[in-house]
């Protein structure tokens, strides 16, 4: 008798806490939300009033409008800022890289991309934590008939330093060639970004090595992107060796990138050159995760 009485105070008390819980979770009056109702339209807006069957939104430009909950397919809080011109700028899952190299904005936990460029580069990059993220590379030419296949990992180190948006960063590009005893390549790197995952500017320096020898020149990188509408960014990747004339290559171009996916469209091109038009680059980055 005494054990049913500690089992019923128990369930009582998970009662309680389970209905204070549902209760807390629908007093959102006053967040800005994004709703999917079942029909496939979207409403942003303020939430009014709710009730355990409706929910009384305040669309700017329309008033309030009443929606039933059963109509509702997905109801998301947003960040009222993120409202420009009557349209939800989702935030950009593209935001941590430009067409190739990364900045020192870093992806958040659980959350990651898959990437392909001119069909052979592939990588794939996942957020251990949001300051901490590792990827992995290959070019599969085993399918041409050879053995010998290239990879590489990227790990990333990612440090905020200021309201968001002034970012430091580490990462590697290590590398060999599986089939073969090449001794390994790669890149060793720092950056600073300048900005949100929006805009940024991102200087960094690196110095590679192959077959165990280190080059005695840094790298430089100067990469900058800007979101010009919610699907347009525009981006500009460029490289060069101080101090080595006609070392700079560019890459410019453009992101078309709606919430699932992105196609990364460009030309590369050397700096010194300017009577070589360039090589057309064609990227395309499906994100996924949180």
């Amino acid at each position: 008798m005494k054990m049913f009485r500690v089992l019923f105070l128990m369930f009582s008390v998970v009662l309680i806490l389970s209905a204070y819980n549902s209760v807390a979770a629908q007093d959102r009056t006053g967040d800005t939300v994004r709703i999917t109702t079942t029909d496939g339209n979207i409403l942003l807006g303020v939430i009014e009033q709710e009730t355990d069957t409706q929910i009384v939104l305040r669309v700017e430009g329309i008033g309030e409008i009443t929606v039933q909950k059963s109509n509702i397919r997905n109801l998301q809080v947003i960040d009222p800022d993120r409202i420009k011109d009557g349209e939800y700028w989702f935030e950009n899952p593209q935001g941590t890289r430009y067409f190739f190299a990364p900045n020192a904005i870093g992806l958040k936990k659980g959350s990651g991309y898959y990437q392909n460029a001119w069909i052979l580069f592939n990588n794939l990059n996942y957020g251990v934590s949001d300051n901490f993220s590792l990827g992995a590379g290959t070019i599969p030419i085993f399918l041409f008939g050879t053995a010998a296949v290239p990879f590489w990992i990227l790990p990333k180190l990612s440090i905020p330093v200021s309201n968001d948006n002034l970012h430091l960063g580490a990462g590697a590009l290590i590398g060999g060639v599986i089939g073969e005893d090449s001794g390994g390549f790669g890149l060793f790197y720092g950056n600073t970004t300048i900005g949100d995952r929006d805009k940024n500017l991102t200087i960094g320096l690196g110095y590679a090595y192959a077959g165990g020898t280190w080059s005695n020149t840094p790298l430089i990188n100067i990469s900058g992107l800007y979101r010009s509408s919610m699907n347009i960014q525009w981006l500009a990747e460029i490289y060069f060796l101080p101090g080595i004339e006609e070392s700079g290559v560019g890459i410019f171009g453009g992101r078309w990138a709606p919430e699932r996916f992105a196609v990364d469209f460009g030309l590369a091109t050397p700096l010194a050159n300017f009577d070589f038009i360039g090589v057309p680059w064609l990227g395309v980055t499906i994100p996924f995760g949180n």
